[in-house]
């Protein structure tokens, strides 16, 4: 029974990969520089969240970093920036298009990934098609007077319909649905399932890898759009998202010294915004970790 004990000791000491030296040193290296990344992105917006809590006057004859805040601990920017009505209704406007555009983005990513995962006449030519449209754009122009034929410029519809269709998604969501074996298919087709129920029952679910990456990334570009408004709605700012609303804030606040008696507290206003804008982002991010981490790994195998 000792033998049997040590042998299989001996076995599983086998099977640990011992480290060499130089495996170390490139761990250790490869420790540094992920370092060295992270707290490159993460200083400027520690700078800038401290600043945000900073007392103005301080603040704007400060040079360098801010590691704490600069003065008396205020949040005043934060009470400037949300006093304005034009902040509240630029987030209740963002959270609305960004909700719709993920939507109804990540359903026409599905819907034609699944299509054209399936062996069907037309796949080859759809797939090229798509890809074209990867390569080459109408441009800003031609977009406008589509819309404009369309009558929706000055509409809600300018800012949520156009960027929808994304073909780099559909081609994901295609590998995504090509990577599922072929057995399920069948199966779901011998039990009387029809296309609608095998995509959304069936398929979908065990793609949502996949589809994690791509409605967090749609999410984040409609969050973070502001041209498509100053383009097609300029003068409607009942319809403005809240990235245009901080564009605009920011401008006129970058004059406040002119005045005889500047209130230094708008000089605040530049950081609260970038936290305001950032933090719905940065608080959701972490529920998406891990889908994404096995959605990109997925997306590099060839289906």
């Amino acid at each position: 029974m000792a033998k049997k004990q040590r042998k299989q000791q001996e076995w599983e000491n086998n099977m640990v990969e011992t480290k060499t030296i130089a495996d170390r040193v490139v761990d250790i290296i490869l420790y540094l520089v992920i370092a060295l990344v992270a707290l490159c992105s993460v200083i400027p917006m520690w700078h800038v969240l401290m600043s945000s809590f900073s007392d103005g006057k301080s603040l704007l004859a400060h040079v360098g970093l801010v590691l704490w805040p600069i003065g008396k601990f205020t949040v005043e920017g934060y009470r400037m920036i949300f006093q304005n009505a034009s902040i509240v209704s630029g987030y209740i406007n963002t959270i609305v298009y960004t909700v719709a555009f993920t939507t109804i983005g990540f359903l026409l990513s599905a819907v034609t990934g699944y299509a054209l995962s399936r062996d069907t006449k037309m796949k080859k030519p759809v797939t090229l098609a798509l890809m074209i449209t990867m390569l080459f754009g109408g441009g800003m122009v031609p977009s406008y007077m589509v819309l404009r034929a369309l009558g929706w410029v000055g509409t809600v519809w300018a800012l949520v319909i156009p960027g929808c269709t994304n073909s780099m998604y559909c081609i994901m969501m295609m590998n995504a649905f090509n990577s599922i074996p072929k057995e399920m298919y069948e199966a779901s087709h011998i039990d009387g399932a029809g296309h609608i129920s095998t995509l959304f029952e069936i398929t979908l679910p065990q793609a949502m890898n996949m589809g994690a990456v791509i409605i967090l990334n749609l999410s984040i570009g409609q969050w973070n759009s502001w041209l498509q408004a100053s383009i097609y709605v300029p003068n409607k700012k009942a319809l403005w998202p809240l990235q245009l609303v901080i564009r605009q804030i920011t401008s006129e606040n970058a004059n406040f010294l002119n005045s005889s008696n500047p209130d230094y507290s708008r000089y605040l206003i530049q950081f609260a915004v970038i936290i305001a804008a950032i933090a719905p982002i940065i608080i959701a991010f972490p529920f998406f970790q891990d889908k994404m981490e096995k959605g990109v790994i997925q997306g590099g195998v060839k289906g």
